[in-house]
């Protein structure tokens, strides 16, 4: 699916919809919008939102991502992280801009320092 965006370019945004389970690795050069259940790592060049009926199990990789749903692993988002009222994240926060909305549940540590481009590594040794 293409959308025009603010500057009048388009975008190219991937929809997983409500009902569908993704098992694996997800990758997209665009933007990600996720109604549905992945059990694995998304590595997004583009935007990541995450609707209240979205669940991701694994490491969360983007420019922006914005969570209405339920994220059990890393997230990092280069630009800003939006955790919206019903959000439910248990892990830990690299970004630059941190917006938790009233309501929101967060069980991790976040770190704000420089750029928020920190690459998540292959393997989460301590």
């Amino acid at each position: 699916m293409k959308t025009k965006t603010m500057d009048g370019d388009s975008e190219d945004i991937t929809i997983i919809s409500n009902g569908v389970k993704v098992e694996g690795k997800v990758s997209s050069n665009g933007s990600i919008r996720l109604d549905g259940i992945i059990q694995g790592d998304i590595l997004c060049q583009g935007n990541i939102t995450i609707g209240e009926s979205g669940e991701v199990y694994g490491k969360v990789n983007g420019q922006s991502i914005t969570i209405g749903g339920k994220v059990e692993g890393i997230v990092n988002a280069k630009e800003k992280l939006i955790l919206e009222a019903k959000a439910d994240l248990k892990g830990d926060v690299f970004t630059k801009i941190l917006v938790v909305e009233a309501g929101a549940r967060f069980d991790g540590k976040s770190n704000m320092a420089g750029s928020g481009d920190n690459t998540i590594s292959q393997s989460s040794n301590p």
